[in-house]
């Protein structure tokens, strides 16, 4: 199992962190939460993370996988005693499956609606490509 210490700069950025428990802790309520507190918070989750990516490694390298995928973290989930997770991470991965479907049609369509065939707009990218390398080369102005 490969194991993580302190020094490995492994973290979640602040920022993002504090909007969660500001979501979750409603300013209404009059409860804060420490800046130490949000630090061991992070440091908590970072090593859960390292836990079940850890173990859904093992999975996926015993299954001969070269990638992770979803089942590996449920099984990982069930194997380390987290059964009551599953089902919330298996809905926030369909919910990010059909964010990222958004994202992919929303790319396509943006190639349909500029009315430009595919070799004409990998010409104009080649030319951007090109007025960017020559710019760079030039240097400072």
């Amino acid at each position: 199992m490969v194991r993580y210490t302190a020094n490995d700069d492994l973290s979640l950025p602040k920022a993002t962190v504090q909007k969660i428990i500001t979501e979750i802790l409603q300013p209404s309520a009059g409860i804060t939460f420490a800046k130490d507190a949000r630090d061991l918070l992070i440091d908590c989750c970072v090593e859960f993370i390292t836990l079940i990516s850890s173990e859904a490694n093992e999975i996926a390298e015993k299954e001969a996988k070269k990638t992770i995928a979803t089942e590996h973290i449920e099984k990982a989930l069930r194997e380390l005693g987290f059964p009551e997770y599953v089902q919330e991470v298996l809905s926030a991965a369909g919910e990010h499956k059909e964010v990222l479907k958004g994202v992919r049609d929303k790319k396509a369509n943006k190639m349909d609606l500029s009315g430009l065939s595919e070799a004409e707009l990998l010409q104009q990218q080649e030319a951007l490509f090109k007025s960017a390398t020559e710019k760079y080369n030039q240097g400072p102005a």
